[in-house]
């Protein structure tokens, strides 16, 4: 067996980008096996997930169970409805599809987030978290502009972003900014975005850039 028939024997999420981007398939090919990634393997089986709430295990960013005091499982178990979606999203699943519809319609209308009971897509506080809704409304198709405005608003001197600057910090992470950027970046090629939000984000690029990606600016280690 070859690299490449391994690869096509494998779920549909990853057999419709095997076709488009290695066997060059017709693009009516490719599409019939997209589509059948709401349906079938991962896809089909993690939509079957949500619940009735509209949310997949009870929470927004937790699940509902990690919350409650006993018993509390440690770390983040990644089962919730912010994971659940960047995983359909990483799997190429058409977002026009009816059930995906319907799925992003439940969360739009029920998936509160557990800072504060905010809608899913009008965001939180956190950017790291803001930055990956930003490029889920703008995958589903969901209009997220109220969190690009907070964004902008909250970029940091030294070009960044930090989810601890509502408690005083000053300097930026690289993974918030990280999650930040690809949500702008995101929501920069399906809109039409003015000079001062390209600026926003190039400036962000480059406090990641000074920073060879991984280093300290204090001490460069």
């Amino acid at each position: 067996m070859t690299v490449l028939d391994w690869l096509l024997d494998s779920d549909p999420a990853i057999r419709w980008q095997v076709l488009r981007d290695l066997v060059h398939a017709p693009a009516e090919v490719v599409a019939a096996e997209r589509e059948r990634v709401a349906t079938e393997g991962w896809g089909g089986r993690l939509l079957a997930l949500q619940g009735e709430d509209g949310q997949w295990a009870g929470g927004a960013c937790f699940p509902a169970r990690h919350l409650r005091p006993i018993p509390k499982e440690p770390g983040q178990p990644w089962t919730s409805t912010l994971p659940v979606l960047q995983l359909l999203r990483d799997f190429g699943i058409d977002p026009h599809a009816e059930r995906v519809r319907r799925a992003i319609a439940g969360v739009r209308d029920h998936c509160r987030w557990e800072h504060a009971g905010q809608p899913f897509f009008s965001g939180e506080v956190e950017p790291c978290i803001n930055g990956r809704t930003v490029a889920l409304g703008v995958y589903f198709e969901v209009n997220v502009d109220d969190i690009v405005t907070r964004l902008l608003g909250e970029q940091l001197e030294d070009g960044g972003w930090n989810c601890e600057a509502e408690n005083g910090s000053i300097r930026s992470s690289f993974a918030t900014t990280i999650n930040v950027l690809e949500g702008l970046l995101a929501y920069e090629r399906a809109h039409s975005v003015s000079a001062e939000f390209v600026a926003a984000r190039r400036r962000g690029e480059e406090y990641l850039l000074e920073r060879r990606l991984f280093r300290q600016k204090s001490t460069g280690g």
